[in-house]
């Protein structure tokens, strides 16, 4: 598992329409969605609460460190995109945010938990899913979150991939799409590092060679971000 700090990669419009969402958008929304379920006395979530439901150390991967200031400006750009809106209750001395994935995207419950069991923990099998969907929706089977899976797949525009079989495995893996192909690409080079099964030499070649690539996009997004930061002091 790593932890992320307060950099994100540059988000770019989709060819086939759906935004770009970078890392730390994709983290308020499932915790917004998250925590609707979960604790929904406490719900929309102030600034504060939201900030501590994506620095959480547990059901995170990756692990983040994010400032309110961070989730603050997050949070402005996801209102643009209709993602999210601001609350205003009678009487409450903060704003509150709440999310909108269910009616941007036309999901119901199930297939809105899929998702942000994807958005919270990357890459993870129907099977894993199931196991750790927990108050968000509760599926009685993997063939039900097989189901949903398949719904999120067939969507125009896709939100959702499957991908194919890692070496030495038999459960077919999934990972959502909302931060672009490039990105689920690096995120299933790691996690075929991390499965710890022998593969044939070709087959590590071919990893180290995508491995290679992913830090030279890393580069190229560091290289941008500092473009973007000297800019400001210009």
């Amino acid at each position: 598992m790593s932890e992320t700090t307060d950099t994100a990669e540059t988000a770019e419009p989709r060819r086939d329409g759906l935004e770009v969402l970078d890392p730390f958008e994709v983290r308020v929304l499932a915790v917004l969605a998250e925590k609707e379920a979960l604790t929904p006395d406490n719900y929309p979530l102030s600034l504060n609460a939201l900030t501590n439901g994506c620095n959480q150390l547990s059901s995170r991967d990756p692990v983040m460190s994010i400032s309110e200031d961070t989730v603050q400006d997050v949070l402005e750009r996801l209102v643009q995109k209709k993602l999210v809106s601001e609350v205003r209750q009678a009487g409450a001395r903060v704003a509150k945010y709440e999310h909108r994935m269910r009616m941007k995207w036309s999901l119901e419950q199930d297939k809105l938990a899929v998702l942000v069991i994807l958005m919270l923990r990357g890459i993870q099998t129907a099977g894993e899913i199931r196991s750790r969907s927990g108050r968000v929706h509760d599926f009685s089977t993997v063939g039900e979150v097989e189901t949903a899976l398949q719904f999120l797949i067939d969507k125009y525009p896709p939100v959702v991939a499957r991908l194919a079989r890692a070496p030495g495995t038999k459960e077919t893996r999934y990972a959502h799409l909302l931060s672009g192909v490039e990105v689920l690409e690096r995120q299933e080079v790691a996690a075929s590092f991390s499965t710890g099964v022998e593969t044939p030499r070709q087959d590590r070649i071919a990893q180290l060679e995508a491995e290679v690539l992913k830090m030279r996009g890393e580069i190229d997004v560091l290289k941008a971000q500092f473009e973007e930061f000297r800019k400001q002091f210009e």
